[in-house]
């Protein structure tokens, strides 16, 4: 589950994910193609912190900024299969139980319209960051 910190930012409890760990470094280090572009052309240097692939509970995020309370998930075509559908579906259900927004990003969409998602992630970032904290 998750708690509050001081400053009320929702915090993950690591407890229950410590079996996830292993696999997210190993993440880290074959990210796919599409991963490694939005990372190091963007993410990485982008002014609000964003983390790679981190666990969140029972699931490893492909990006997440606590800041800003966003979970970018990139999603490959596998993802468009009805089974793999009903699954990011409870996935994205599950996260935004933590109070977090999910943008689910087509990794052709990487490909072909690179400034486009930047532009897409910045105004989300910007308009979560501009909300009221509860």
């Amino acid at each position: 589950m998750a708690r509050r910190s001081r400053d009320g930012e929702i915090v993950m409890q690591s407890k229950h994910n410590k079996q996830l760990v292993p696999l997210a470094k190993h993440l880290r280090k074959e990210m796919t193609k599409e991963e490694r572009h939005l990372w190091y052309d963007f993410l990485c240097s982008y002014p609000v912190r964003f983390s790679r692939q981190k666990v969140l509970g029972k699931y490893i995020a492909d990006f997440y900024s606590a800041e800003a309370n966003l979970v970018i998930e990139l999603d490959g075509s596998q993802h468009y299969e009805d089974e793999n559908m009903d699954k990011d579906e409870e996935r994205t259900t599950f996260l935004e139980g933590y109070g977090l927004q999910v943008l689910r990003i087509p990794n052709n969409e990487v490909s072909r319209n690179f400034r486009g998602v930047c532009e897409y992630i910045d105004a989300t970032v910007r308009q979560s960051l501009s909300q009221p904290t509860g």
